[in-house]
């Protein structure tokens, strides 16, 4: 069996919010051809009891405890070597040491990256095979943040946007593929490096249809005949922060006045103090972690998605979908998602669109043939097996340039030494 190494930011597993939904699928697909040696990161204490689940389907594993805290700190040393902050934070020496001896030690056929900030453990293979998935152009998700903030972090975001850029630019230019998890985001990334134009590819995200299933049977998390609303998702990501502030206090209570007895629920874990206070507000409830989100799913009389920055493909916009459940969702969350407006899924544009939506389809009954649409796009489009087939072409035809066989960059090498 053939080896790959497999590095990730964040250990693919469990399988609960975006990035880790498609690292972990990806590590599934690829364990049942090659024999994959995975390095990524533990930044969260309760993922630790997983690391069984991601053995399983290793060969060899380094997964190094990342502190947010301690990273943050450390990410502020990019101020003066001029990197992005993203490179310092994920940055560890004992990953690097694992790394070079895998590749010293094993024949290791391709080395694939998932996100940009990996990218930088494998620099010293020149002429190698090397892919990244970016999944998303995170410098451009930086520099959406930045006009949504105030000085000084819309500096710092504008500045992290910009040098995160060129770092990609980099890496598109230098290895062998570049993939997105959207076409549109790969359209996108072309423009902004032309240069690898020929190198860029994607391929969508899937959802487990089978699990996020309208068949099953789901106990009733709400209250019998209430209308509910129901956001899902990681509550301490800011866009999602944003998208449920803004929602609850501009979109909300106008729906209210047309259904007193409305209820908008958002569920997802460690929502902030932003998330929580929320609660406070007429009809709103903020759960917090669930053990099982589909009944909340399945069970609400709509999900909605209002966000405004966005990057990708919203995962909670298909996991919706294949539960039969007619989404209202802003264009930026249904960027990427090929569904059709107004017959799989429902647009709104802003606040009076989300009000006048939100109201009609509650008024009608939430009609079933948008939700029925919704699940059997969810089926045709979006199958992990059939869309991680592009991965498989990308791996052997980088594997036609040999194996990964470079001389190690020694330790400490300043990354601008590295043309960044």
């Amino acid at each position: 069996m053939e080896e790959l190494l497999y590095l990730v930011h964040r250990i693919p597993y469990p399988p609960n919010k975006g990035d880790k939904i498609r690292s972990y699928h990806l590590l599934k697909h690829l364990s049942q051809r090659y024999r994959i040696h995975l390095g990524a990161f533990i930044d969260d204490e309760s993922d630790r009891k997983y690391q069984d689940n991601v053995k399983s389907l290793c060969g060899e594993t380094y997964l190094a405890n990342l502190n947010p805290a301690v990273a943050r700190v450390r990410s502020l040393s990019g101020f003066f070597s001029g990197q992005p902050l993203t490179l310092p934070y994920y940055r560890d020496s004992g990953l690097q040491r694992w790394i070079n001896d895998i590749l010293e030690a094993r024949t290791i056929r391709a080395v694939l990256v998932f996100s940009s900030a990996m990218a930088q453990y494998v620099y010293h293979l020149e002429c190698a095979p090397r892919i990244i998935d970016f999944v998303d152009v995170d410098s451009d998700k930086w520099l959406q943040y930045s006009s949504a903030k105030k000085w000084p972090m819309s500096w710092v975001y504008r500045r992290e946007s910009r040098l995160l850029l060129k770092h990609e630019r980099w890496i598109a230019e230098n290895f062998s593929s570049s993939t997105f998890v959207s076409r549109a985001e790969a359209d996108l990334f072309k423009k902004l490096a032309p240069n690898a134009v020929k190198k860029i590819a994607y391929f969508n995200n899937g959802v487990d249809s089978d699990y996020f299933s309208p068949e099953r049977h789901y106990q009733n998390p709400y209250t019998e005949g209430k209308a509910v609303l129901v956001f899902t998702g990681a509550m301490d990501y800011w866009a999602n922060v944003e998208a449920v502030s803004w929602f609850s206090r501009t979109v909300f209570p106008r729906v209210r006045m047309h259904f007193p007895e409305a209820e908008f629920f958002i569920v997802g874990a460690r929502p902030t103090a932003v998330v929580k206070a929320l609660a406070e507000l007429p009809g709103i409830t903020v759960t917090g972690s669930v053990p099982d989100v589909r009944p909340y799913l399945a069970c609400a009389s709509l999900a909605v998605a209002p966000l405004r920055i966005a990057r990708g493909i919203q995962n909670k916009v298909l996991e919706a979908m294949a539960m039969a459940k007619i989404v209202v969702a802003s264009p930026q969350a249904m960027e990427g998602i090929d569904a059709v407006a107004g017959q799989e899924l429902v647009v709104a544009e802003n606040e009076s669109d989300f009000v006048e939506q939100i109201v009609a389809l509650l008024s009608d009954g939430t009609p079933r043939a948008i939700g029925a649409a919704a699940r059997r796009c969810a089926l045709e489009r979006y199958s992990w097996k059939k869309n991680l087939t592009k991965i498989d072409a990308l791996i052997v035809q980088a594997g036609k340039d040999g194996e990964v066989r470079a001389p190690i960059r020694p330790e400490g090498t300043n990354l601008r030494e590295m043309r960044v």
